[in-house]
């Protein structure tokens, strides 16, 4: 086949295109530049795809005797990921841009100018297995990456190789320094990358201005205190409420819903946040088809942790999840991946982006106490 390797700079990408190699297939590699200004991107360990990372890049795909280019995804990447983070915790939601990165970058716009050009795949460094068109985990539980790619189509899939999936990242690391890659130790990336200051209030507050409402105490309706608007806050969050002082009882405060219309933030006990039913909106499914009745799963609501056993039926555009024991911390703007336990791995089923949450469950025997 002739596969397009997507290489950030990393040492999973650089050792994914290397298997790629080994395996037969005509492989050229790309790194993707996603930003106007090359310095607004985070560098060393702490981001991906900088200016540095392309250099990684490029030294990787000399080693590996690969063709390598550079293509300018920017703009897009903006629209797609920048703009929709903003939008989202604008309308009080907690989005996850790597999850968009890769539904709308890595495996749509650039899957299809592949496509176009006559590729057959695109082969990235994600911890993931895919086989015979079934997503799966990948061994290596503490890397696993199947949440983030739980939103791609069935399509999508048929498109894209895993090419480390079935190892350990340590093993990973091995791998490259015998195959003499310079990536070998660098440090993974961490946070987001379009974020230089990681002070994604300040981000946000940038470019969403200043919109004032209240911190009110979800059990009296008090006021407690003002803020300049809901992007700087998410469900389950503990700090940085510009509240003094615990609640009555002594215990900690949590941001237990936000109300984007009034700009109103409820606070209230560790409690409040148990989570029994999950109504998802836009659920994908990664066999192409949507399962019918119920379904016995496992939910996912983050990128890391947040699991739960489940049953979920859809409904139309929507996908009720009832959970057999709480959540805490589900906030709007997520990630709900399913799962189906299965001895070779756990497969994934499908998504939906969180749309709202209750404390009583719509389809098992459980409630909140």
């Amino acid at each position: 086949m002739r596969v397009l390797a997507a290489m950030s700079g990393g040492v999973d990408s650089a050792v994914a295109a290397a298997r790629a190699v080994d395996a037969g297939h005509e492989v050229v590699g790309v790194h993707l530049a996603l930003s106007t200004a090359p310095g607004a991107l985070r560098t060393g360990s702490r981001g991906c795809c900088s200016k540095e990372d392309a250099g990684d890049a490029r030294r990787a795909a000399d080693v590996l005797g690969i063709p390598f280019y550079v293509w300018d995804f920017a703009d897009r990447f903006k629209e797609d990921v920048i703009d929709d983070f903003v939008a989202s915790y604008a309308a009080g939601e907690t989005p996850n841009p790597c999850l968009r990165c890769n539904e709308k970058i890595k495996f749509a716009a650039l899957a299809d100018r592949a496509e176009a050009l006559g590729f057959d795949a695109v082969a990235t460094g994600h911890y993931a297995r895919l086989e015979d068109g079934v997503l799966r985990r990948a061994v290596d539980a503490d890397k696993d990456q199947s949440y983030v790619l739980g939103v791609l189509t069935a399509r999508q899939l048929s498109r894209a190789l895993f090419p480390i999936g079935d190892t350990p990242k340590a093993e990973v690391r091995d791998e490259a320094a015998r195959r003499g890659l310079a990536v070998a130790d660098k440090p993974d990336s961490h946070d987001i990358c379009f974020i230089p200051s990681g002070d994604t209030r300040a981000f946000l507050g940038a470019r969403i201005g200043v919109r004032p409402g209240s911190v009110v105490d979800a059990d009296s309706g008090a006021v407690l205190a003002e803020h300049d608007g809901v992007h700087g806050f998410t469900v389950g969050q503990r700090k940085g409420l510009g509240v003094e002082g615990p609640a009555a009882d002594g215990k900690p405060r949590y941001v237990t819903s936000i109300e984007p219309e009034t700009g109103t933030v409820r606070v209230g006990s560790a409690s409040r946040l148990d989570v029994y039913g999950i109504d998802a909106s836009a659920p994908v499914w990664t066999s192409g088809a949507a399962p019918e009745g119920d379904v016995d799963c496992v939910v996912q609501v983050r990128a890391h942790g947040g699991l739960a056993d489940a049953v979920a039926r859809v409904d139309g555009d929507t996908l009720h999840i009832g959970l057999r024991s709480p959540l805490t911390g589900v906030a709007r703007g997520q990630a709900a991946v399913l799962y189906r336990p299965d001895p070779a791995g756990d497969i994934v089923v499908g998504s939906g982006t969180i749309a709202g949450t209750s404390a009583e469950s719509p389809l098992t025997a459980s409630a909140r106490p």
